[in-house]
């Protein structure tokens, strides 16, 4: 099977390319479709732009635009264009009016004299000066200022070279990143401020690449067809966290031999290949390039000589007269020229447009003067500069007029002016702060619960500000006093008293030119004992004591007898004195012999002892008695072990007896032992002989004999005495593999145990820069492998190991060879197929969940045959995308398929399906995904579009049909477009006879799913019939009409009435809305003549026409006086009643919904809704209808926490009336399904 290769399929054939536009100006990005109409989207910082007055997007056919216009500098931002699966990024480069008049004057410019001009004086090391803001400064041939302290950073720095005008160069700089711990930033600067990172394109690339096996970067500037103004000055910065270097180097650029007497309006046309005058763009290289063709004759006419002496109405006319087309490039260019030759009587040399120094360092400004005799003033902001202190320093040296500033501040920076007479020179000082550096990095901490901990630091410069931050999070002063901040100077200090295990992680603090961070363990307190309890043998009536000394003072304990809880009385007394414990046991009797325990409170341990009872009893000795040694042993000959450390007293006390007293000799290996050894001592007393040796050592181990002798016999016992010790260091420990933020670290055990067997070890850690130990394990660890956790990702570090036995701890080992803390990210997730065919297969899957300090590369996606374990890689190299289609494969194969995804740690775990799959297209059932809007009837108006879009479900493509009331749809009246997922209904201009019921098809052989799709096309309706008067009393006429034939194909809504004086035939509406056919209009004017007519209302409008009355009305005046008969005033007030009550619903959330009521009640109530008792009349989320007594609640997009009990309550004068019901909010469908089809299907 052949190799799958990744073949890269853009849906355009004409891509937007980046542009540089002037401010204020507008700028067009073109971009042309395989497709015509296909959908384009135009993004900004991947965000979508629609059409505005500021963006105007169109599309005519497959040709697109995006129109951005009054250009500002914000508009700088990278763009993109996306079409399907394509996406085009460009950039637009606004530049200021200001760049774009300099760049054009200095493009223009290669006069003899800038080539002539000698160059300026070279700054001394302590002055600062820098070019303009507005002209660059590739032509003041001074090197630029370094910011801070280099540090010897660069491996091979870029040196000084020549081109000639039209050539290509390199410069190259190196840095060794062996040592570094971040990967280091550098920038190109032109002259003293010009960053040429974004100067980037046609003439200029910057380029860098990294060795694995070196860690050597190289960074390259690629400079091509090379100009006159590319010379100059140029600087090349690293920085790398607190470390910083910089290199200066020179340009030389050489002009080629030009033609004598060339066309000068020929170097300002355009280069096209379209042949238009306006299009390409300028090529000034016909100024600089040797022509390869001489030109055959002068010009007949000196254009700049006509442009000189013109009046600026005719440039245009000239212009056209000469072609010249780039009309713009020689105004500018004879703008300089007018400028040019204005000089200054009074200054020969003027000051710089603007000068840059760093904060603390003095700058030096200079101008020359004609006149040698005459005084200048140096003012500051228009204020004179008085020579007071040592601030500012006046010179005069024959022509030369200096002013010195001295340790520059912030107030410094301001516009400088020096004045001779009418005359200035003005120019703008830029003061630059130079960062706060961390000079003493934290160190990492580990106390005991409770303690006091102090984080400190040490800045570059005093009272910066500094930020602190615990595990990402800013720490700041709260009302507990927890954390306590403190300025000393250049030392900042983070105090935190009293250490809880929740105080501990990582503690990070800022500045403005680096952090540094700092790792606080939190241990909890041990109990230590510094005096045990010993035992005791009391004579009778004596007093016994048990005493031991503890390390906490607020510890209380229990003291026990044989177990049982020793309780105070008239002899037994127990104190507790700060860390000391007591129990005291007066007139000793023999039943308190036994074992006493003190258990301290809250510790699993406790002390024990012994007490003695001795009873007294008198031996008496015969008067000749054989010398006896009184060992506890058996046997003539007494073998016991002795252990002592070394480093401590051994003392040997043997009771002896013997009448006479015996003489005594030690021996060792058959040696006599005598005190000529100062270390040895000898002595012998009644009843006892006592052999002392100070400082026990390794080689002192041995069997030592006493042999007692005297008349009556002699006695010999041998005793064993061990010499132990701490153990020896282990070996230098090996790091086996390192983690995220861990490392599995192994070492040897001590060549020499010391004598006692190894009992652990204890494991340290430090960064590399760092003179501070962290211990890893209090407790000794038994094993010679260990997992070390809780580190930094990216930081160098260092192990190291004790060694502990029953003696104590061994001397640290030697350290570990440094190593940095990274891992490989997590593997995928999510790997599922997403599609299949018979030769390809589409994989999906989502980035690892854990991606860790390292940036993630790509995915590398491999497959290999079922039974087989070779991997092959399915496209060359690895993909950024989460989704891959490989092709070419072959029918009914059996694959495997992995994702792996790649960091600088290298691949991860693999992610891998959890079977082999097939390479055979699958079938899958038609099925119908109906959207949740046309399961109901959709009601359109006449001449509205009908867009109807319906995905389906099925493979292979299943073949989809439409019909309409049993009959296949028209294509001459409806459109359809199918696709394999969707189908689309199309009616450009509705009509009312696309009205009805469409049924949809989709058929896979046998297999077939169905839907139907209910339209409803309305119109106005028409005109109500037969309009007539019932009948006319006094001030009011009856109506009657008939409803209309035509109702618009939807229900009527009501009518509207309206009535006209026949004077003035001004129409008035009685009623609205009115649902009746009969009405009766009252309040009419007796002795006027009245006109009515009527219009019906549906869902769409009112008709187009009104029923009018025949005939007009006369309201008929009367001859008597009218008395009204007095009547009792009824009492019509009413209690607010529901009419119709509340009803509980269940809605689905997201989905607006409404709660309806209807109430009466004179007069009208006040309506107030609750939810769960609660007034709800000021929420945003609801809005409150009342229409004819009818009261809706609409409840906009509820979510389940809306869900409860819904009140209404209405209130008037003559009282009050409340409904309820319970509102339930049912989640949406799952997002599987919503994936599925977009709707429940």
């Amino acid at each position: 099977m052949p190799e799958p290769v990744k073949k890269t399929i853009s849906a355009f054939t004409k891509k937007p390319k980046t542009q540089e536009a002037e401010e204020g100006s507008s700028v067009i990005f073109e971009a042309e479709t395989e497709k015509s109409n296909a959908k384009v989207k135009w993004q900004c910082n991947t965000k979508d732009l629609v059409g505005s007055s500021k963006y105007e997007i169109s599309a005519n056919g497959s040709k697109h635009s995006l129109t951005i216009k009054a250009l500002t500098p914000e508009d700088a931002n990278t763009y993109a264009v996306i079409a399907g699966s394509s996406k085009v990024k460009f950039e637009l480069k606004v530049l200021s009016k200001k760049e774009t008049s300099a760049t054009a004057s200095e493009e223009s410019s290669v006069t003899q004299e800038q080539q002539n001009a000698p160059p300026a004086a070279a700054p001394r090391e302590d002055e600062a000066t820098a070019p303009t803001h507005d002209v660059p400064p590739s032509e003041d041939g001074q090197p630029p200022d370094t910011r801070q302290d280099l540090t010897g950073l660069f491996t091979e720095k870029p040196q000084s070279a020549e081109v000639t005008v039209g050539g290509n160069i390199t410069f190259v700089a190196k840095v060794n990143a062996e040592s570094l711990l971040k990967k280091p930033t550098i920038k190109w600067f032109k002259g003293k401020w010009m960053d040429l990172a974004s100067k980037s394109g046609k003439h200029l690339q910057l380029k860098e690449f990294y060795d694995r096996t070196t860690k050597v970067y190289t960074f390259e500037m690629h400079i091509m067809e090379a100009k006159a103004n590319f010379a100059g000055a140029y600087r090349c910065e690293v920085l790398s966290r607190d470390k910083f270097d910089s290199c200066n180097f020179q340009l030389t650029v050489h002009e080629a031999f030009t033609a004598e007497g060339f066309d000068i309006r020929a170097a300002f046309r355009r280069t096209s290949t379209e042949g238009k005058e306006d299009s390409g763009e300028l090529d000034f290289s016909t100024l600089l390039k040797k022509r390869a063709v001489q030109m055959s004759a002068e010009p007949d006419v000196d254009v700049w000589d006509i442009l000189s002496h013109a009046p600026a109405s005719e440039y245009e006319k000239i212009a056209f007269q000469h072609g010249i087309t780039d009309l713009r490039g020689m105004l500018k260019r004879l703008k300089k020229m007018k400028k040019e030759e204005k000089k200054s009587a009074a200054f020969l040399k003027k000051l710089d447009p603007a000068y840059q120094v760093t904060k603390g360092h003095k700058i030096k400004f200079a101008v020359e003067v004609a006149n040698p005799d005459v005084d200048v003033k140096w003012m500051k902001n228009g204020q004179e500069i008085q020579p007071t202190g040592s601030k500012y320093i006046f010179e005069s040296v024959g022509n030369m007029r200096y002013l010195t500033i001295n340790h520059c501040s912030l107030a410094d920076d301001a516009a400088y002016c020096c004045v001779l007479g009418e005359e200035k020179c003005t120019t703008e000082l830029f003061v630059k702060e130079p960062p706060v550096v961390i000079v003493k990095n934290l160190d990492d901490q580990m106390v005991m619960k409770g303690e006091r901990v102090e984080f400190q630091c040490e800045v570059s410069e005093e009272g910066a500000n500094v930020k602190w931050e615990k595990d990402g999070v800013e720490l700041t002063r709260d009302e507990s006093f927890k954390y306590r901040f403190k300025k000393d100077g250049c030392k900042h200090i983070l105090i935190i008293n009293e250490a809880a295990k929740e105080d501990c992680g990582h503690y990070k603090v800022k500045t403005n030119g680096g952090e540094s961070v700092a790792e606080l363990m939190v241990q909890e307190k041990e109990l230590e004992v510094y005096q045990s309890i010993a035992d005791l043998t009391v004579k009778a009536k004596d007093q016994a004591v048990f005493k031991c000394e503890v390390s906490d003072e607020n510890v209380r304990g229990t003291w026990y007898k044989n177990g049982v809880e020793v309780k105070p009385d008239a002899r037994i007394n127990i104190t507790h004195i700060g860390r000391i414990h007591k129990l005291t046991i007066d007139n000793v009797k023999p039943d308190d012999e036994a074992d006493y325990t003190f258990e301290p409170d809250g510790y699993a341990f406790n002390l024990s002892a012994k007490l003695n009872f001795m009873e007294v009893k008198i031996d008496f000795v015969p008067r000749q008695d054989p010398p006896k040694i009184h060992l506890d042993c058996k046997g003539h000959t007494a073998e016991s072990t002795i252990v002592v450390v070394a480093g401590n007293k051994l003392r040997l006390d043997v009771p002896i007896t013997g009448d006479p007293a015996p003489t005594v000799i030690w021996t060792k290996g058959g040696k006599v032992i005598t005190e000529g050894d100062g270390r040895v001592q000898v002595e012998t007393t009644k009843g006892h002989c006592i052999f002392t040796l100070e400082g026990a050592e390794r080689q002192d181990e041995g069997i030592y004999s006493v042999v007692v002798r005297n008349p009556a016999g002699e006695d010999t016992a041998d005793i064993n005495v061990k010499v132990v010790d701490v153990p020896d260091p282990p070996q230098a420990p090996r790091i086996l593999s390192v983690g995220e933020d861990s490392c599995v670290v192994q070492w040897d055990p001590p060549l020499f145990d010391g004598g006692q067997p190894i009992t652990g070890y204890v494991l340290e850690r430090k960064k590399k820069k760092s003179y501070r130990w962290m211990r890893l394990n209090f407790d000794p660890y038994t094993e010679t492998t260990y997992e070390a956790k809780r580190m930094i990702e990216g930081v160098e570090y260092e192990m190291r190991v004790y060694a502990v036995n029953g003696i104590g701890m061994s001397r640290h080992s030697p350290a570990s060879q440094p190593f940095v803390p990274v891992a490989p990210t997590s593997e995928p997730i999510g790997l599922c197929v997403d599609d299949i065919s018979d030769t390809s297969i589409t994989l999906k899957w989502k980035a690892p969940e854990r991606i860790g300090s390292a940036d993630l590369e790509g995915y590398g996606v491999e497959y290999c045959k079922e039974g087989s374990d070779e991997w092959i890689p399915a496209i060359q190299g690895l993909t950024e995308r989460t989704s891959l289609t490989i092709r070419e494969l072959t029918t009914g194969e059996k694959l495997q398929f992995r994702v792996r995804a790649f960091n600088m740690a290298g691949p991860s775990a693999p992610a891998c399906l959890a079977q082999p799959v097939t390479i055979r297209e699958i079938m899958q059932r038609p099925k119908i995904c109906l959207p949740r809007n046309l399961r109901q009837t959709l009601i359109k108006k006449v001449g509205d579009t009908v867009n109807l879009v319906i995905p389906f479900q099925g493979k292979p493509r299943p073949k989809v049909t439409w019909s309409k009331d049993g009959q296949l749809l028209n294509s001459a009246l409806v459109s359809v477009r199918n696709s394999d997922t969707d189908t689309i209904l199309f009616i450009r201009k509705s009509e009312r006879k696309h009205s009805g019921q469409y049924d949809l098809h989709v058929q896979i052989e046998n297999v077939e799913d169905k839907a139907k799709v209910t339209l409803q096309i309305v119109d106005v309706p028409g005109a109500p019939e037969v309009l007539k008067v019932l009948d006319v009393w006094g001030f009011n006429v009856a109506l009657d009409w008939k409803p209309p034939r035509d109702d618009g194909n939807c229900e009527i809504a009501g009518y509207r009435i309206q009535k006209a004086d026949k004077k003035t035939m001004e129409w008035f509406t009685v009623f609205d809305q009115y649902r009746r056919t009969n009405c009766v209009v009252s309040d009419l004017i007796m002795g006027n003549e009245y006109l009515f007519r009527v219009f019906a209302i549906n869902l769409v409008g009112h008709s187009p026409e009104a029923c009018n009355t025949k005939d007009s009305i006369y309201i008929q005046k009367t001859g008597m006086d009218w008395k009204p008969a007095t009547y009792k005033e009824l009492d019509f007030s009413q209690a607010p009643k529901f009419t119709h009550p509340l009803v509980n619903r269940s809605v689905i959330a997201g989905y607006n919904a409404t709660l309806s009521c209807s109430v009466s009640g004179v007069p009208k109530p006040r309506v107030t809704w609750y939810k769960n008792k609660m007034d709800i009349t000021h929420e945003a989320k609801y809005r409150m209808l009342s229409k004819h007594g009818v009261l809706t609640l609409e409840i906009r997009k509820p979510c389940p926490f809306d869900g409860g009990v819904y009140m209404c309550k209405a209130v008037n004068d003559s009282g009050e009336d409340v409904v309820e019901c319970k509102l339930e909010v049912r989640p949406q469908i799952a997002k599987e399904e919503k994936k599925a089809g977009g709707s429940v299907c």
